[in-house]
């Protein structure tokens, strides 16, 4: 599975419709009309904000009002295609008085989002499955722990020492009967493309 780490966007002009492609990181499906508000207030009076998303199994896409089937589900092909997920891809269309025809649609929705992957394909990370976990251990452990777990988000420093952790679900299964490890959360953790 794929993601990005942080917003990418590309515009591309075609027969005179601006189409301004954003790809924004999401994890919550909740969160959708947030996002969508906020683009809207970026890019006013467009024409039309045609979007598909991937969070986890769940998956939706609309045409904003252009014809059926020639933004939202193209789109999606793309994401789908690309193995992204937790990630919704919007395409701000700013009508530029020449129709494209439902054809010329689709390939403007799908070259507008595939233009905007790859010129942006090093903000692209590589994800799995996995968990944030808490771990509390003696001093003792401490150059064992940070050697054999990489991705630490936070250390504190009391009686024992207190761990939060971004675990994939491999290591958390080869290590839970070593380390006592809570849940906190489950997440997607990002992966180098050497481990996978």
């Amino acid at each position: 599975m794929k993601t990005v780490k942080e917003e990418i966007s590309n515009t591309i002009v075609i027969d005179k419709s601006e189409f301004i492609n954003v790809i924004i990181p999401i994890d919550n499906k909740d969160n959708v009309r947030d996002v969508l508000d906020d683009v809207k207030s970026r890019w006013k009076d467009a024409t039309h904000y045609c979007y598909a998303y991937i969070i986890g199994d769940y998956k939706k896409s609309t045409d904003d009002n252009e014809p059926g089937g020639t933004a939202g589900v193209p789109m999606m092909e793309v994401l789908n295609t690309f193995e992204l997920t937790d990630v919704i891809a919007i395409t701000i269309r700013y009508f530029g008085g020449i129709k494209l025809g439902a054809g010329g649609l689709v390939r403007a929705y799908r070259k507008s989002i595939l233009d905007n992957i790859n010129i942006n394909k090093d903000k692209i990370i590589n994800v799995t499955d996995g968990y944030l976990v808490e771990l509390e251990t003696t001093y003792d452990k401490q150059k064992e722990i940070e050697y054999i777990f990489k991705r630490i988000v936070n250390k504190e420093y009391d009686q024992t020492v207190k761990y939060k952790l971004k675990l994939t679900k491999e290591e958390y299964d080869n290590y839970k009967d070593k380390f006592d490890f809570t849940i906190i959360d489950n997440i997607k953790v990002e992966i180098n493309k050497d481990n996978e």
